[in-house]
């Protein structure tokens, strides 16, 4: 069966148990998209509908440490289950949280989100088993890894002894009570890259992710201790700044051409913060008065990866209403549209699913409808080619049926990733 049938077959199976109409039905419920213009039905029937699947802190999976590898998996299928029976075409599982693996990697020790001790083996393969059992129910799976970060905490010795970061603490940096691999150092980067090809040659994942974090956010009154690499590598640029985010360059453009090699095919893409700078600090930047600019703080030049085409897609993390002063998603969304147009580069749009519904949120995220908006809106930008919703938990229990509004409004029928 080809992709493209075995796609329809899975999603339309899925989408049967779950109770919601298959394609073609009659009693499918009309979608935004519909009458969003010309193209827009063309875009509807292949575009990403994608979910994060969160396992720092065991945030989506597993529940809690510690459950059995039968119940592990359980619950894993599960999140499939439910992804596909929301339309979803793609699932981005975070597998390396912390400098650590949800496969038997030669390079980092298992994760303590599995067994509740890091380097314990759970006793099964959660990566191959997502993998396998993604595509089986017509879904792709992005594996999503975390490249500098370490551990959530300061005290290197709650590490597993054979930790790389215990066996070099040269490469370590404390920071904002976290353990971060320092990336101004050539060895750590060539580390992390390996640690990381390491899962792109073992499994055929569609696709290599990456979140917001690369120099770590700013904390008032701490400063990240990269004195030494700075003097033994810094030299011929003009700042630390530059030298910065020439180093995470390096990691993006290397990492891009270790994954062609590795198994040709496989995407990479990013979901960075979504602010790249103010149009107060750059006329480039976006009509936006955020407190973090990827460019100036997580030395990330995020437009840049975009304008060079070193990336497959991008994914910012618009977690903001239509309409929030600060960083309006009816501006930022259109700001994005600019920056891709002529790329080559696919532009997905992180949705703050996780917010609607919360009390602690402003008065949009408690409208179960501001989500669907989101989707309308972009559907009259042709440069927007799907949305990526926060997280896996939310998806299912879907506190005011944010979700579910966006499932009758937009993915009343299957759609194939694009690819």
């Amino acid at each position: 069966m080809g992709r493209v049938s075995r796609r329809a077959f899975a999603v339309a199976a899925w989408a049967t148990l779950a109770g919601l109409p298959a394609a073609g039905d009659a009693g499918a419920v009309p979608r935004a998209r519909d009458t969003a213009g010309p193209g827009a039905e063309a875009r509807a029937a292949c575009e990403m509908r994608g979910m994060w699947l969160a396992t720092v802190a065991n945030r989506d999976w597993p529940s809690r440490a510690g459950l059995t590898a039968a119940e592990q998996r359980a619950e894993l299928l599960t999140h499939l289950d439910t992804a596909a029976s929301r339309r979803l075409n793609a699932v981005i599982l975070q597998v390396r949280p912390t400098a650590d693996a949800l496969w038997p990697s030669t390079y980092e020790p298992w994760s303590q989100y599995l067994t509740g001790v890091q380097g314990r083996d759970p006793g099964w393969d959660p990566l191959g088993t997502a993998v396998a059992e993604a595509h089986a129910r017509g879904l792709e799976l992005h594996a999503w890894f975390n490249p500098y970060r370490i551990a959530n905490h300061t005290d290197p010795s709650r590490l597993v002894a054979s930790h790389p970061a215990r066996l070099h603490p040269d490469w370590v940096v404390p920071y904002g009570g976290r353990l971060h691999y320092n990336p101004g150092l050539p060895e750590v980067r060539a580390f992390v890259q390996d640690a990381m090809l390491d899962a792109v040659r073992r499994y055929p994942v569609d696709a290599v992710h990456w979140d917001d974090y690369f120099y770590p956010y700013p904390v008032a009154g701490q400063v990240f201790d990269d004195d030494a690499a700075y003097a033994a590598h810094g030299a011929g640029f003009p700042d630390r700044a530059a030298w910065r985010r020439h180093n995470i360059d390096l990691l993006v453009r290397e990492t891009a051409a270790g994954i062609r090699r590795a198994r040709p095919g496989t995407r990479f893409g990013i979901s960075p913060f979504a602010v790249w700078r103010n149009a107060a600090t750059d006329p480039l930047g976006s009509d936006t008065r955020a407190g973090v600019q990827t460019y100036d703080d997580l030395y990330a030049d995020t437009r840049g990866w975009v304008r060079r085409r070193w990336i497959d897609y991008i994914c910012p993390q618009v977690y903001w209403n239509i309409g929030f002063a600060a960083a309006d998603y009816a501006k930022l969304v259109p700001w994005w549209a600019e920056v891709v147009k002529g790329s080559g580069v696919r532009l997905y749009v992180g949705e703050a699913l996780y917010k609607a519904g919360d009390p602690a949120q402003p008065a949009a995220w408690q409208d179960p409808a501001e989500l669907s908006r989101h989707l309308a809106f972009a559907a009259g930008l042709p440069q927007v080619r799907g949305h990526v919703f926060f997280s896996a938990k939310e998806v299912a229990v879907d506190r005011i049926g944010a979700m579910a509004r966006v499932v009758a409004d937009h993915y009343g029928r299957p759609a194939e990733p694009p690819g």
